[in-house]
């Protein structure tokens, strides 16, 4: 299985996207500094906001692009309050 995850800071204010096998890994690599020249490097508070399981990596990766693409922080708080536009994303991405 594969996720889309999307990360928050409070210190940033912020929201990072990104695709994994392993969320909870993927939460501690960001906030333990192991990705050193990435963007989530900047702090040590993310949090994990929403993830949505996938069928495989490519659709993972198609919805992460979408979701990159917006540049909308409303769009990802739209993500969580409307459950619906998460259905909407795995079938057009399927």
């Amino acid at each position: 299985m594969y996720y889309v995850y999307i990360l928050f800071s409070k210190k940033l204010s912020s929201f990072y996207i990104g695709e994994t096998n392993t969320v909870e890994e993927r939460i501690t690599q960001h906030n333990t500094g192991f990705y050193k020249d990435a963007y989530t490097s900047k702090t040590n508070d993310w949090q994990l906001y929403l993830s949505i399981e996938c069928y495989n990596r490519s659709q993972a990766r198609r919805i992460e692009t979408h979701i990159k693409k917006m540049k909308s922080k409303k769009y990802i708080e739209n993500l969580k309050i409307f459950p619906e536009l998460i259905s909407k994303l795995l079938d057009k991405f399927s």
